[in-house]
Parts: structure tokens; sequence; C-alpha cells
């Protein structure tokens, strides 16, 4: 069995053999930290063109496959920028849960402020559902005019309905992007209008649409209506894939000064959904041009493949003071990845975990995650559990493992001095 050595410094052991066969070219690394972080989430661009990769003009960009969260190209994808009118998915996701929970009915009715009609409506100038000033507006039609028209008034009557003022929804807003997994996302109003709380990166409004897809299948069929009318006024979607690529059905659009012009995008060919995500380009329309050709790209170059199904053994973790050195690891889910068609990518798989272990361990307790590297970016990552129960071991055997941790930790204080 081969030894290699991660960036921390712990020493890892190869276990490609269990894993030959199931795709070309796949080393497994299982890693354990002894309780050290791992920074593996920096984003790097993906390859160049002329390596059969892909580029863009926008500053941040990212595009991934929906069904299994697998990225095929980010760019600058963790770095924060006003994500403008794209922030009203965290809007729509925090309805659409409350909803869900009977919380909040789609027949509500709220009513219209001067404060959201005179800042979010006619009198503002920007983006509107043109709301009638101390009217009432049902949940229902308020979503159609912040998902369709990208109201901001729509926002704003929601967030005064739902938590008697901006200020408390934006909290509730943050509160729900930390539940959901988005640790980076800031909020400070329901809609995206300039205010440097609001904050957010490609790869996290890529998360959060994915999210909305997979969640709310029903409400999702509002993103892909073309037009709503409110007031004898109608409008159109201002998302301009829908009408100029072949199954987009979503998402939302963006700008602000601060921001740039941004858009999460979604389509699905051939059976594959695709999510693109760019944000801080200069003129509207490349922002349009630049997520069609990303989109298409993906479609025409990749395909899923499964390296672990459900269950499956993906690898061992190492146990300390258990009555077995090890325990085996599984996946509730199907480690799938996005390759390219021609074959040219590496992948690598590390199985990531703080340990050892401590026995007992109980069957499913969650041990780490399996993060599998296409190049120099993350492609996936999937979380990992015990596959079996391992007993505390005994009195002799704890004392071993001791020693040896022991051991370990003053090679690597010696070996962090050199």
């Amino acid at each position: 069995m081969a030894f290699t050595r991660s960036s921390s410094g712990a020493v890892c052991r190869k276990r490609a053999p269990i894993w030959r066969g199931l795709l070309s070219g796949l080393v497994v690394i299982a890693v354990g930290l002894g309780g050290l972080a791992y920074a593996a989430n920096n984003s790097v661009q993906g390859a160049k063109k002329d390596d059969g990769g892909y580029d863009t003009d926008a500053p941040t960009a990212i595009l991934i496959e929906a069904d299994s969260g697998s990225v095929l190209f980010e760019k600058n994808a963790d770095e924060l920028r006003a994500p403008s009118s794209m922030m009203k998915l965290m809007t729509a996701e925090l309805v659409f849960s409350l909803i869900m929970k009977g919380e909040v009915k789609l027949t509500d009715e709220y009513r219209v402020s001067e404060n959201a009609w005179r800042r979010g409506g006619a009198p503002a100038g920007g983006s509107t559902m043109f709301a009638e000033i101390h009217s009432k507006i049902s949940v229902d039609d308020l979503l159609h005019g912040a998902i369709i028209q990208s109201g901001n008034d729509a926002c704003m009557i929601l967030a005064e309905g739902i938590a008697a003022n901006e200020t408390v929804f934006a909290e509730m807003l943050t509160k729900r992007a930390r539940e959901l997994g988005l640790p980076k996302s800031t909020f400070a109003n329901s809609n995206g209008l300039p205010d440097p709380g609001n904050k957010m990166t490609v790869r996290e409004l890529a998360r959060l649409a994915r999210h909305v897809i997979q969640t709310y299948p029903e409400f999702y069929k509002l993103f892909g209506e073309k037009e709503f009318t409110w007031n004898k006024i109608r409008q159109s979607n201002r998302n301009p894939l829908l009408n100029s690529l072949n199954g987009a059905d979503g998402l939302k659009t963006g700008y602000t000064k601060e921001g740039g012009y941004g858009m999460v995008g979604s389509a699905v060919q051939n059976g594959m959904r695709l999510i693109v995500v760019v944000n801080g380009l200069e003129d509207g329309d490349d922002r349009a041009s630049e997520a069609k050709k990303m989109l298409e790209w993906g479609f025409r170059n990749f395909e899923s493949r499964t390296l672990f199904a459900p269950q499956a053994p993906v690898g061992f973790a190492k146990v300390f003071g258990g009555e077995k050195r090890s325990v085996q690891l599984t996946s509730a889910e199907p480690v799938r990845v996005m390759v390219q068609k021609n074959g040219s990518d590496k992948l690598i798989a590390r199985i990531i975990y703080t340990g050892p272990v401590h026995a007992p361990v109980q069957p499913g307790q969650p041990v780490g995650v399996v993060r599998v590297w296409r190049g120099a970016n993350i492609a996936v990552e999937i979380p990992l559990r015990a596959a079996e129960a391992v007993a505390t071991g005994s009195t002799l055997r704890r004392a071993v493992d001791g020693a040896s941790e022991l051991m370990i930790g003053l090679f690597r204080a010696g070996a962090a001095k050199l």
C-alpha cells in the first residue's frame, strides 16, 4: 500500500485499488486531519480553452450540474459581491419555506405601506409590480410580482407582512441562509437594493438555486413564466434565457452599480439540468451571452459518471481505542461527478475527516466527506457516514493507540520545524 502526504502534513494511505475499474484515472486518498481544518475550497479558475476547458469574461462565475451538485467550471466563485436582484431568490425561498410549514398561506393578504410604495414602487423608478398604496395583495400575487417582474415593492410588502419590517426580515434571511449551508451570505433588505450588508458569492447563489429547484418544484414553475399583469400593466420576465436557450426555465437577473450585471440561470437538455451564475459584468447583453455560452458549453461537453453507488464502500477512517482499527465509510446518496466526454479529466477523490475517530462508533454516525477534484477544482463534495458499529476496545488497545498518536504528534511537530 503506497503512502502520500496531504497539505496538512498528515500521512495518508492511498486506497486506489478498491475503485480500480470504476473510473479510469481515479485515485482515492483517505486523509485523517487530527483535528486540523482543511482549507480546500479556494476558488481556482478552470482550464483555459486551449486545454479543452473554458474561460469567461465574467469576473465571478460558476456552472454546476443540479442533480449531483458537481462543479463544471468556476472562477472566483467564493468572492463576495453585491447580488443585486438575484438575492430575491433568498426572499422567495424563505417565503416558500414558511408556506410549506403552514406559517404563511398563498391566500394571505398584506397591505401596501407607504414605505413599500415610495421606496420600491412606481415612485422609486426601479423594477416594480406597480402595487397601489394602501391596497391589499395576496402572497400568491406578491410572489408572482417578485419573481416574474422582479418587483422591489413586492419583496418589501412580503417582508413587512411577514416580519413587520425589512430589518427583521433581513435577519430572518441571514439565519435561513445558515440553515441552508450558505455560510458567507448576508442580507440587509428583502430585494437587493444597494446596501453594504447585501453580499453573496456565485457559489452560494448556485447552491441556493439548486435547493429551490429540488425542494419546491411547484413554486419553481413561477421562474419560467414569461409575463405577469398587475394593476393592468403587463410586464415580461426579465430573464433573457427563456427566449434564447432551449430548456431554459429560470431563474433571476440582477443589476446594481455596486455589483454590476449578474444572472442565475438554469436549463434542462436531454434530461440533464445545469445551473449557471455570473456576476460583475459591465453590460446586460454580455451577462446574457456569457451565461448562455457557459450553459451550452456544459451541455455539449459533459456527461455524468457514478463513482460510488448509495451505501457502497467509499473508504475507511482510522479508529482510536476501538476493537477494530478502522471503520468503513459509505454515502447515503450516489457519488456522481460530471466528466468531460473527451476523457481528458484527471480525478482525485479525498476522504476528509477529523481523526482518528474515537470509539465507540455507531452505524450512520457522520464522519467526514469525500471530495472529488477535477484538475484544480472541487467537482463535488458528499457527506460520509460510518457503515458499521465499532465497539470500544480493550485497555491495552487504547493504550497502544494513545502511544501511537503521541508519536505521530511528535513527528508532525518535528517536521513542522524543519
